[in-house]
């Protein structure tokens, strides 16, 4: 079982994938070609679900935090894994940091 340090630990690695995948302009323009994909041909469902996905935090943070929790755990000994979740566990916990900072500057 994991315990609440490691839990936290993976969450923020989770969020940060999520805010990375919805909305980070580095990936604005993947996000771009899918949008216009989807509008030739605008009764597609399959397309519409790909939108949606990429579009909604709590759809894409689903899959990418299952991810996340899949490789943690299924690759516990490898290093790129390792690597991979801290990275992005450090820069969730910066984000948080940054977000609450700059919420405290608006309040001054």
């Amino acid at each position: 079982m994991i315990g609440i340090p490691e839990l936290v630990f993976l969450a923020l690695a989770g969020y940060r994938l999520t805010q990375l995948g919805v909305h980070d302009s580095i990936l604005d323009p993947a996000r771009d070609r899918v949008y216009d994909w989807q509008t030739r041909r605008p009764e597609s469902s399959v397309r519409a679900f790909v939108v949606t996905l990429i579009s909604c935090v709590y759809c894409l943070g689903w899959w990418l935090n299952g991810a996340v929790l899949a490789a943690w755990l299924l690759w516990p000994d490898n290093r790129l894994v390792q690597v991979g979740v801290m990275w992005f566990a450090v820069a969730g916990a910066a984000v948080l940091l940054n977000r609450w900072d700059d919420s405290r500057k608006a309040d001054a």
